[in-house]
């Protein structure tokens, strides 16, 4: 099991940058998964751009993960308009799940507007409270991504500096070793 580790934190060495990338595939999959309820919502609530913000947020968390995979090659200096690119489409991302929070906030306020028990509403579309909520939870994961490769530089020279070598017997005398093969 510490061999394991072992090996999990030379390869966090060798790439600093999964660390990233694993969040950013968890937001992927909080908000693919969770689409069914986004589709739910935009068809109770029926607001200009609500289909287009959770189209545009698929379409760009997707694609956010091909711009990060080409902004950090393998052996390679990062891909500086890949990385730019994959900024660009974290910010349309976290805009939209804005948008389509605002557009859940108005409807909510219109049913309050309205003498309505806003309660009662969301027990009988639980979809919208859990689009709510992972909208936020989404948006979480996105800024915690962007923080992440933002502070890449930084925690990469923090993980190099984790002793990661295996101490084995007779390496501190392997200088005398090959000074008594010479004689």
């Amino acid at each position: 099991m510490k061999e394991f580790f072992r090996k999990k934190m030379v390869a966090l060495k060798r790439k600093p940058q999964t660390i990233a990338f694993i969040v950013l595939v968890v937001s992927f999959l909080i908000y693919s998964l969770n689409l069914r309820n986004i589709s739910d919502t935009t068809a109770q609530i029926n607001t200009t751009g609500m289909g287009l913000t959770g189209f545009a947020t698929m379409l760009f968390s997707m694609l956010s993960l091909l711009t990060f995979l080409n902004s950090f090659p393998h052996r390679k200096r990062v891909n500086v308009p890949m990385l730019v690119l994959f900024f660009i489409m974290q910010g349309i991302i976290i805009f939209c799940d804005n948008y389509y929070l605002s557009k859940i906030n108005w409807r909510i306020a219109g049913e309050i507007s309205a003498g309505n028990d806003v309660v009662a509403w969301l027990a009988k579309n639980a979809y919208v409270y859990k689009a709510y909520n992972m909208l936020n939870t989404h948006m979480v994961f996105v800024i915690v991504t962007i923080a992440l490769v933002v502070l890449l530089p930084l925690y990469s020279k923090l993980l190099r500096k984790v002793k990661t070598s295996i101490d084995v017997e007779g390496n501190e005398n392997m200088g005398e070793i090959e000074i008594a093969r010479e004689n």
